[in-house]
């Protein structure tokens, strides 16, 4: 069995920081808000593979269903010796890739900020390709990135519809640093949730169990562990709404009556009328002309564009012109 590499690029206190900055900016402005990625520790993790598995939310499957059919396709187009997956987490659904690759590919990249999902999915992976090569990168892709030398061509996967979490400004600088990242013959493998009738997408961010409110609310753990914060969960109801005009997705916290947070870490008091309500995310829906768009004012091609049966997400395969 080969062994894995591990290399961090991200500093040891970088999270900490980052939570701190992203806190003390979010909460002071108006209207609050928080990013995304302040959902994800051990137990929003947990919540989060319960949502996938949630009648309402479609994307994952759908996803899933296409990297199935499309697996194949994707590795005869690409011919791809190195896979990079940004955002990595478990690699679960890059098994897909990695299965259709084989015996060509010879290098996997994944890129998490998670040291131990990283060490997880690496285990895993090389036991069950021991020629593999898995050297993963614990690091924000969101800050750019810098990519161990590995044979090419490269396949870029970047799945999930994660994209779709980026503002348009963080998406525009998040393309063009992967459009960097790319030589001649590299692709981009890119998932993207689509537009589609309002019920639909407000079921799959508010679901009847309760599940992504518990997700929703699970940030005020996350503030309450790391930073101190007096925020009670039961005072705040999760909201989703959907912004025709932006044609996103919104999850929100809405204060139940007026209340103030204190945050020690921060000697920090944060109020609340009754009622306002802090962002926790954004999820912006797709079509493949905006993609195209998007793609091509980051220098890149769209070449390859599929959907589930249904037409509910779509994967994107992009060249570097």
């Amino acid at each position: 069995m080969s062994p894995f590499l591990l290399t961090r690029t991200l500093p040891e206190d970088a999270t900490g920081a980052d939570l701190r900055t992203d806190v003390l900016h979010g909460l002071t402005r108006t209207p609050k808000d928080l990013p995304p990625k302040w959902f994800y520790d051990a137990r929003g993790s947990e919540l989060f593979e319960e949502i996938t598995r949630l009648p309402e939310y479609y994307p994952t499957r759908a996803e899933r269903e296409i990297l199935i059919a499309r697996a194949g396709e994707i590795a005869r187009i690409t011919g791809a010796r190195t896979l990079v997956e940004l955002g990595s987490g478990s690699s679960e659904k890059t098994r897909h890739l990695i299965d259709a690759l084989l015996p060509g590919l010879e290098s996997y990249v994944p890129v998490d900020v998670s040291e131990s999902a990283l060490r997880g999915a690496a285990e895993a992976l090389t036991a069950e390709h021991p020629d593999l090569q898995v050297h993963a990168l614990i690091a924000d892709f969101t800050r750019g990135l810098a990519l161990p030398g590995t044979p090419g061509p490269r396949l870029v996967a970047f799945l999930g519809g994660t994209i779709g979490n980026l503002l348009p400004e963080q998406r525009r600088l998040f393309l063009r640093s992967v459009r960097a990242l790319l030589t001649p013959g590299d692709a981009l493998l890119m998932g993207t949730d689509l537009v589609k009738d309002e019920e639909t997408l407000v079921a799959a961010y508010d679901d009847a169990a309760g599940v992504t409110a518990a997700f929703n609310k699970n940030v005020l753990s996350v503030l309450a562990r790391e930073l101190g914060a007096d925020a009670d969960p039961a005072d705040f109801d999760h909201v989703a709404v959907w912004d025709r005009e932006k044609e996103w997705i919104e999850m929100r916290l809405r204060a139940r009556e007026a209340l103030t947070v204190k945050i020690p870490e921060l000697d920090l008091a944060v109020t609340f009328e009754a009622g306002e309500e802090m962002r926790t995310e954004v999820s912006a829906k797709f079509r493949q002309e905006g993609v195209r768009a998007e793609l091509a004012a980051a220098g890149m091609e769209l070449a390859h564009w599929w959907t589930d049966e249904e037409g509910r997400f779509a994967l994107s395969l992009a060249t570097a012109v």
